[in-house]
């Protein structure tokens, strides 16, 4: 397990973005993981997005936070769909239990999150996929970093 930390700090840009995996996502998303808390099972990334790129259909088992800096993202289908149409710079807050069918990304775009617990990749009859919670985000990162 990952040791407490009292504190971090990343230098952002002095990261390699790594690829996100396409088990989860589609057109090529990129990802950099910039924190793991064990103690309060939270993780926190920052995303570039693809125009056309999108992540698969999920669950947020703990709520979440994102800032979109760059782009356009349409959250649950978008405004259109009685979901929400994210533009830069805007933030949005996911609860406990939000379903996710797809998020889409219409031009380049790029996005801060902090996941407050594991998210669920759910298959088309909503059954599990996959779990990820920050220990798989870590051990991920670290596979492609290491």
């Amino acid at each position: 397990m990952k040791a407490k930390v009292e504190q971090d700090y990343v230098q952002i840009n002095e990261l390699e973005w790594q690829p996100f995996p396409e088990a989860f996502s589609k057109g090529g998303i990129n990802w950099k993981l910039l924190h793991t808390s064990p103690e309060m099972g939270a993780w926190t990334a920052i995303f570039d997005c693809p125009k056309g790129s999108s992540f698969d259909s999920h669950i947020h088992v703990g709520p979440g936070e994102y800032l979109l800096i760059k782009g356009k993202m349409e959250v649950r289908g978008g405004d259109g769909e009685g979901g929400a149409t994210a533009l830069e710079l805007g933030y949005g807050y996911e609860s406990c239990g939000a379903r996710h069918d797809q998020t889409y990304f219409p031009i380049d775009s790029q996005f801060y999150m902090t996941f407050l617990g594991p998210l669920q990749f759910i298959n088309e009859d909503s059954s599990p996929r996959a779990v990820v919670g920050w220990e798989q985000a870590q051990g991920l990162w670290d596979s492609q970093t290491g």
